[in-house]
């Protein structure tokens, strides 16, 4: 008995470190409580790095719209972006198209879904999906306009 409690107190001064001037102790914990300590740190960082904005909001939307008019009225004056739309051929449109849509979505994902694509995939698809016809439409808008 004596020799198992001599044990149990030089492990706990195993565990005590002296920092400074200061002792500071660090207990040892049993493997359960140490499992459970992590499992509950890990939920934690999964809930605070998860994407705070994965729904497409009114807020985006303006947004959209904003970034669109911004980008799409000096292009819009020039005789050249005139010249290339009557002369580009289809097959040329749709290929610019499709690269949008993988830009667009590339942005998208990096900014709001990183990581967390599986679980919010549906909300993905529609961000980005409006998110390239609100934008076509706004400079199809100022075009005609023009």
């Amino acid at each position: 008995m004596r020799k198992q409690k001599k044990e149990e107190e030089s492990s706990i001064y195993k565990n005590i470190e002296s920092i400074g001037s200061t002792i500071k102790d660090a207990a040892s914990l049993p493997f359960e409580v140490g499992q459970a300590i992590h499992k509950e740190m890990s939920e934690f960082i999964q809930k605070a790095s998860a994407p705070l904005r994965t729904e497409f909001r009114p807020r985006d939307l303006l947004q959209i719209i904003v970034g669109a008019s911004i980008l799409a009225i000096p292009v819009g004056f020039t005789q050249e972006t005139w010249d290339l739309g009557h002369t580009m051929h289809t097959k040329n449109v749709i290929i610019l198209g499709i690269l949008s849509i993988i830009f667009i979505g590339m942005f998208v994902y990096y900014n709001y879904y990183r990581g967390k694509l599986k679980k919010n995939f549906g909300e993905f698809t529609k961000r980005v999906l409006s998110t390239y016809i609100f934008s076509l439409l706004v400079v199809a808008g100022l075009l005609t306009i023009i």
